[in-house]
């Protein structure tokens, strides 16, 4: 395996397990991502915390086991994009640190939805 190949695969595996395990996590503390949801104003907040679970461990495992990445791809963009602009309104924030920590997360985001629509070629 060459060098660039390498870190590919190290790269696949990285970013499959990052959300495959935030997948894990909708499920394994489910009740506080559903208050969490709640707050935030997010329609029927259990329903959309076990959806995204789902959307996550599919996209995740999808690139961990390098599989199906268009279709990974695209599950992780339908959780990424809502989330995104629900969760993270930093826009909507009163509190300087409050904003500021939204706008990380926002940027982090729009950074990953980029990363997942290279994959849809």
């Amino acid at each position: 395996m060459t060098t660039i190949a390498t870190l590919s695969f190290i790269g696949r595996i990285l970013f499959g397990a990052y959300f495959a395990y935030s997948g894990y996590n909708h499920f394994k503390n489910q009740k506080a991502l559903t208050a969490y949801a709640k707050h935030k104003g997010v329609p029927s907040p259990s329903l959309a915390v076990t959806v995204s679970g789902i959307l996550l461990i599919i996209g995740g495992v999808g690139f961990f086991l390098n599989i199906m990445i268009v279709q990974a791809s695209i599950a992780l963009i339908a959780f990424m994009v809502p989330t995104t602009f629900m969760m993270h309104a930093f826009w909507k924030e009163k509190d300087a640190n409050a904003k500021m920590n939204e706008q990380i997360s926002f940027m982090k985001n729009l950074a990953l939805i980029g990363a997942l629509l290279m994959f849809l070629n």
